[in-house]
């Protein structure tokens, strides 16, 4: 793995953005997933793409899965989510919540862009997609790399 990635977030960093995801998975059956990788080789939104069918995102049950997507070397960054979820959410959300976390890694605060880019994804699953007894973790919290 490059530097590059580690220097993007220390380990503790990394702990910080899955106790961000697990609280807020917390009350929904969403599921939200960090992907970080030095290059996207291409488009990013592409790229994103291929992850979320490489990680199985796009099998929960309810089609409420969110992926960030950050390939650091190209300093780009992809939000991408689910039917499910894309058909409920107000049109702008995925615009407000990309801005939201673009003013924060401009000024070289990627963990804060992150975490609050995930509470922010999880309020809106928290909304339309309430946690039930019934609901399981469908997805690892874990930040996945390459």
């Amino acid at each position: 793995m490059s530097n590059k990635i580690e220097d993007f977030l220390s380990a503790k960093e990394e702990q910080d953005i899955v106790e961000a995801i697990r609280l807020a998975e917390l009350n929904t059956s969403g599921e939200i997933r960090v992907h970080i990788e030095k290059t996207s080789k291409g488009d990013a939104t592409n790229r994103a793409l291929e992850l979320f069918h490489t990680l199985k995102m796009d099998n929960t049950k309810l089609q409420n899965a969110v992926l960030i997507y950050v390939a650091v070397e190209d300093k780009s960054f992809v939000i991408y989510g689910d039917e499910g979820i894309n058909n409920v959410v107000a049109n702008d959300f995925w615009d407000s919540t990309k801005d939201l976390i673009q003013s924060h890694f401009k000024q070289g605060h990627f963990k804060q862009g992150l975490v609050d880019g995930i509470l922010k994804s999880g309020e809106q699953l928290k909304h339309y997609f309430p946690y039930t007894d019934l609901d399981t973790n469908e997805l690892s919290n874990e930040i996945s790399k390459e």
